[in-house]
């Protein structure tokens, strides 16, 4: 059950991503694409979720999951802050 949540986690952040790409493309739109940036980072960040405890189980991936989602959600907020403002 939890491969499931975890594999699903990560194609719904991957269905995000993409479907930000395109709305980028036809609008140009700074926030999508840092949006964009933002999920295709969690996208890794569940891709080792699902390493850490699925594949690998006794490597701990904690700190740079941990690493990724801050990373994820630094550049979606310096979308916000600086690129939003017209």
């Amino acid at each position: 059950m939890a491969l499931t949540v975890y594999l699903l986690c990560a194609l719904a952040s991957l269905v995000c991503a993409i479907l930000l790409v395109r709305g980028y493309r036809a609008s140009r739109a700074p926030l999508l694409f840092w949006g964009a940036v933002c999920f295709f980072i969690l996208v890794a960040t569940n891709s080792l979720l699902f390493l850490d405890l699925i594949i690998f189980p006794q490597i701990d991936f904690a700190l740079v999951r941990s690493g990724f989602t801050l990373g994820a959600f630094a550049i979606f907020l310096y979308g916000l802050i600086f690129e939003s403002q017209p």
